[in-house]
């Protein structure tokens, strides 16, 4: 009996694959993904630092990332949460959810960055007058403390279960309904909790559960 979905304003899933996966791109896949990543993290925005003679040059490029502080001071300011940047923020982490997906063996079909494909996040616009407390935004970091403590563990286990998914897809082309699940769930934790904290699209703590 399926688990009927929760009305939190944030929904994730992953479609599991009925058919066989390609054992080879499995293999190579920490490869595979090299091309995306790179993409990836050109848009979402990285820094490079070294030192010479003493002196440390930091060099930072890529378009940004996520915002955080300019939601973070409209919020406070004007109780209002730009739609550009809601979309801007949902979009990238979409495509950070697909590269995940694709890195986590969760489906063998390449990343795009535009389209949906097979893992769907959902994360409701918010008003910001209605929704939104105006002074919140400056603690929700700090409430998050619990889940970031819980996440620790449960990505250390997502990563053994992906590495035991690894030796099942090689063996049997399939990847297991219930490790899958497992790592669709933190995954869906995560994104939960950066919705909360770092997003700050909603006021609604985020349950400590998996399923949705």
């Amino acid at each position: 009996m399926s688990t009927p979905p929760s009305d939190y304003p944030v929904q994730f899933s992953v479609e599991y694959s009925d058919r066989h996966l390609n054992r080879l791109t499995t293999f190579f896949r920490i490869f595979m993904v090299i091309p995306i990543a790179i993409v990836l993290g050109a848009v979402a925005g990285q820094s490079s630092q070294w030192t010479s003679n003493g002196s440390t040059t930091t060099v930072v490029a890529g378009a940004g990332g996520l915002l955080f502080l300019g939601p973070l001071l409209m919020i406070l300011f004007r109780k209002k949460y730009p739609r550009w940047w809601f979309d801007w923020n949902l979009n990238l982490l979409r495509f950070s959810n697909r590269v995940g997906a694709y890195l986590a063996l969760m489906d063998d079909r390449y990343p795009s960055t535009d389209e949906e494909q097979h893992v769907h996040l959902e994360i409701a616009y918010p008003d910001a007058r209605q929704d939104l407390n105006r002074w919140l935004p400056l603690v929700k970091w700090l409430l998050a403390i619990p889940h970031y403590v819980v996440l620790i563990f449960l990505w250390i286990g997502a990563v053994v279960a992906v590495i035991i998914a690894w030796f099942a897809i090689l063996f049997t082309g399939r990847y297991p309904r219930g490790l899958f699940d497992y790592v669709e769930g933190v995954i869906r934790w995560g994104n939960r909790v950066t919705a909360y904290a770092f997003l700050l699209t909603t006021d609604q703590y985020p349950p400590f559960r998996l399923r949705p």
